[in-house]
C-alpha cells in the first residue's frame, strides 16, 4: 500500500487508481515469499480475569519482498524495520498514531516478545479502564499473522503479556481483536478453517483491503462479530482504527462506530462521508 500522506489534494478517482496500483490486490511478480511455516503448538494457557477491557491489535507490516503488493518506497516497505514501516512507525502507522493520541497512555514497550513479532506496545486508555496491545508482526509472516488473528477471535489461543507490573492476557482473551495490512487472503488460503472454541463475545475489526470479501467465511466460523471492516480498496491507515476504537470503548453502536471511523477516512483521503460509509462498513 502506498504512502498517502501527501494525497490530501488529489481527487477520489485519482486516489482509487493510486490504491489499486500501490498493492491492494496482487502483484504479477514472481512469489519470492518464505516457505509456510507449519503451526507451532502453543503451550496450554491458564484463562485470567483482566484488569479491564482488552483490545489486541496485529499488525502485518508493510513488506515489498514477501507480500503480494505493488512496491511502496522502500523505507516504507522493508518488512523488518519497526521505525519507519508503513503500518507501524510512518506518520499514519499504529505505533506513531496512537503514541500521540491524547486519549491513549503507553505503558510498556516490548521488544522481540515472540520470533515473529518485532515490537509490542501496551496502552492504557486515559479515562476508561481499557488497555490495547499491539505487535507489530514481520512482513514475512503475513501467513502466521493472519493464523494468529483468527486464532483469537475464535478464542483457540491465550497469551500473557506483563506490562509495567500489569499482567494481561491477549488473543482469546481480548474483548476487541484488529488485523491491520495488507490481505493476506488475496495471496493465499488457509489450510484449514478456524473453529469456534468457546461461548465468548468478541468484536473484530479487519482493515484490509476488501477485508469483507475474503474473511467472511473464516470469521463466521470464529464466533466473532465484525464491527469494521472493508467493502473494496483502502488505506488501512491508523486513524481508522482509532476512531473506530474509540467509539468502541464508549460501547457506541457497530452503527455508530461506522460513522466514526468514516469521518476520519473521509477528513484524511478528502472524500465524501457517503464514500467513506460505503467503503469501511459494520456487521455481516
Amino acid at each position: 500500500m502506498a504512502p498517502l500522506m501527501s494525497i490530501g489534494k488529489i481527487n477520489a478517482v485519482v486516489l482509487v487508481s493510486i490504491l489499486y496500483l500501490a498493492g491492494c490486490t496482487k502483484a504479477q511478480v514472481v512469489d519470492r515469499r518464505a516457505p509456510d511455516e507449519p503451526p507451532v503448538k502453543a503451550e496450554k494457557v491458564a484463562k485470567i480475569q483482566n484488569p479491564g477491557r482488552v483490545i489486541h491489535i496485529l499488525v502485518a507490516l508493510c513488506d515489498n519482498v514477501n507480500q503480494g503488493i505493488v512496491p511502496v518506497p522502500a523505507h516504507l516497505g522493508n518488512g523488518e524495520d519497526t521505525l519507519r514501516n508503513l503500518y507501524w512507525g510512518a506518520a499514519y502507522g499504529v505505533r506513531t498514531y496512537f503514541s500521540k493520541s491524547p486519549h491513549w497512555q503507553k505503558i510498556a514497550e516490548i521488544d522481540n516478545p515472540k520470533d515473529i513479532v518485532l515490537q509490542r506496545l501496551v496502552f492504557k486508555h486515559r479515562t476508561q479502564n481499557v488497555y490495547l496491545v499491539a505487535d507489530a508482526y514481520r512482513g514475512i509472516k503475513m501467513k502466521e499473522t493472519v493464523r494468529d488473528f483468527f486464532a483469537a477471535v475464535s478464542g483457540e489461543r491465550l497469551e500473557n503479556v506483563d506490562a509495567g507490573g500489569q499482567k494481561l492476557q491477549i488473543a482469546g482473551s481480548a474483548d476487541l481483536v484488529a488485523f491491520v495490512g495488507h490481505n493476506g487472503l488475496m495471496d493465499f488460503k488457509l489450510d484449514a478453517m478456524p473453529k469456534k472454541h468457546d461461548d465468548e463475545k468478541r468484536d473484530a475489526v479487519i482493515l484490509a483491503c476488501a477485508s469483507r470479501s475474503y474473511f467472511t467465511k473464516p470469521l463466521k466460523e470464529t464466533g466473532a462479530s465484525p464491527l469494521l471492516w472493508t467493502s473494496n480498496l483502502m488505506a488501512p491507515e491508523a486513524y481508522i482504527l482509532h476512531d473506530a476504537i474509540e467509539g468502541w470503548v464508549r460501547n457506541e453502536t457497530g452503527r455508530q462506530v461506522q460513522v466514526r471511523a468514516a469521518a476520519a477516512y473521509a477528513k484524511y483521503q478528502k472524500i465524501s462521508q457517503r464514500s467513506a460509509e460505503n467503503l469501511l462498513v459494520t456487521g455481516w
